[in-house]
């Protein structure tokens, strides 16, 4: 049995490698640049989401955004990043797929949160916005 995890952790990574070495030279592009232009989109948004994470840690805390939703947002997007900085192109693949889930289902594009649509000032917050506009025709 530990044989079989062992040939698993091991030849799944030589066998990503040997793939995409099969795939740069079908398609022509060098290896190497498959290999770093994967690490780099791995670590940009390994280096976003951490921004990302921060900020709606503050929201949950707030009582604005719901905790496991912004855990399992995060924990999908820092497992992707994690597998796009893994060599090869099988990972990429499935950090692409991982990316492209429907977690967010019901929700707008963007970040919405309770107090979504709501102004606020210093003084606190309120409903609805006092101006002077003017129609033109």
């Amino acid at each position: 049995m530990r044989f079989a995890v062992l040939l698993i952790l091991l030849g799944l990574p030589i066998a990503d490698v040997v793939i995409t070495a099969q795939l740069a030279r079908w398609t022509g592009v060098p290896l190497w640049g498959c290999l770093a232009g994967s690490t780099v989109a791995g670590l940009l948004l390994l280096r976003s989401e951490r921004i990302a994470f921060r900020a709606r840690t503050v929201a949950t805390l707030h009582g604005e955004q719901l905790l496991l939703r912004g855990l399992l947002d995060s924990g999908r997007k820092v497992l992707a990043a994690f597998l796009l900085i893994a060599p090869g192109i099988v990972t990429d693949v499935v950090a692409l797929v991982l990316l492209a889930l429907p977690l967010n289902v019901g929700q707008r594009f963007g970040a919405q949160t309770a107090a979504a649509g709501r102004a606020t000032s210093r003084h606190g917050s309120f409903d609805s916005l006092d101006a002077d506009y003017r129609r033109i025709d």
